[in-house]
């Protein structure tokens, strides 16, 4: 069942937003980031074809591809909701903005191109072909289809080949020169975020009796009553230890443990409570191979001799999951 505030379908505003975004993203990227033709140093042809046609022709492409599939990524948002629910949401916060971030500068350059082809190749085929008010499995397609295609296929081609040179040198600079350095930062705020959740959860946990926060997808409608105090104690507890991480108390190294010890504990609880207690209960596999992982990243990422090699490719591995997921459950989506 989507999830809804206050009436609106967070999943549907979610793909209503994106439609928005995603133009605003792609014309941003080709008028801040300074790309150059590799074929021409003409200043004209680079502000025509960069800052003009490239994003006009991704942009249409990205919002026919989101609108063709409008439903279906409603639906994958929703399906994929549940199928993590069992992340804590401190893990879902860092390692979802991780994925994202991995997903913008490294999947996103390379299937744009993709998505603009196969674009506006769909369009030709689609005003083409509207009349057809059948289609068999050994329906033959005309040529007259095929040459539109292929003419349409054309301009996404020749801004692909435009502007991915570019996009590699992009990708790098993003990587090393702002993501490597922000990761101090994010994980602060990461671990003192996880640290406030797990101790909340645990106290829900106990409330609920058995079953946390993030498990009350199948819990009656009378469990799930709002418990103030203890979101407050969250955000007071998020402050507290984000300032003592901070400034580098050596205390917060015990309160992360905690932290982490009681969310192991509140993880194992819920399966099986929420097995003994609701018949309809499922354990999402991908969800707690996702938790596992995160977990088990944690784990390496609190010890200071881990290498900045293992660091980042825990990241990378970590993101790579989660996105697989992601599209796992889009090609699965009914």
């Amino acid at each position: 069942m989507s999830k809804e505030i206050k009436g609106i379908i967070v999943s549907r505003l979610i793909v209503l937003v994106s439609l928005i975004l995603v133009p605003i993203a792609i014309f941003s990227i080709y008028n801040l980031a300074g790309f150059n033709l590799w074929y021409s140093n003409d200043p004209v042809l680079t502000l025509v074809v960069i800052k003009i046609v490239c994003p006009f022709i991704f942009s249409v492409s990205w919002l026919f591809f989101l609108i063709l599939f409008i439903t279906r990524f409603a639906q994958t948002l929703d399906d994929f909701d549940k199928t993590i629910s069992v992340v804590p949401s401190r893990l879902k916060f860092f390692y979802g903005i991780n994925a994202i971030y991995i997903m913008l500068i490294f999947i996103f350059p390379v299937i744009t191109p993709v998505i603009s082809i196969l674009s506006f190749a769909s369009m030709a085929w689609r005003l083409t072909t509207f009349r057809k008010e059948r289609w068999e499995e050994d329906t033959k397609i005309s040529t007259i289809t095929w040459i539109m295609m292929a003419l349409a296929s054309i301009v996404p081609i020749f801004c692909a080949a435009s502007v991915l040179p570019g996009f590699f040198a992009l990708t790098d600079f993003l990587w090393y020169d702002i993501w490597l350095p922000m990761l101090p930062y994010l994980f602060s705020i990461s671990y003192s975020l996880f640290t406030a959740l797990a101790i909340g959860s645990f106290i829900l946990l106990i409330y609920n009796s058995g079953i946390s926060e993030y498990e009350q997808l199948w819990v009656d409608s009378s469990k799930k009553e709002s418990v103030w105090n203890i979101k407050i104690l969250e955000v007071f507890l998020f402050g507290f230890f984000l300032f003592l991480d901070i400034y580098q108390y050596d205390i917060i190294d015990l309160f992360y443990m905690v932290g982490f010890i009681l969310i192991i504990i509140t993880s194992v609880v819920n399966f099986f409570q929420g097995k003994s207690k609701v018949k309809s209960f499922k354990s999402h596999l991908f969800g707690y191979i996702i938790a596992a992982v995160f977990i088990g990243s944690n784990v390496i990422f609190s010890t200071s001799e881990i290498s900045q090699f293992l660091t980042v490719w825990s990241l990378i591995l970590s993101a790579v999951l989660y996105i697989f997921v992601f599209f796992y459950t889009f090609y699965k989506a009914e």
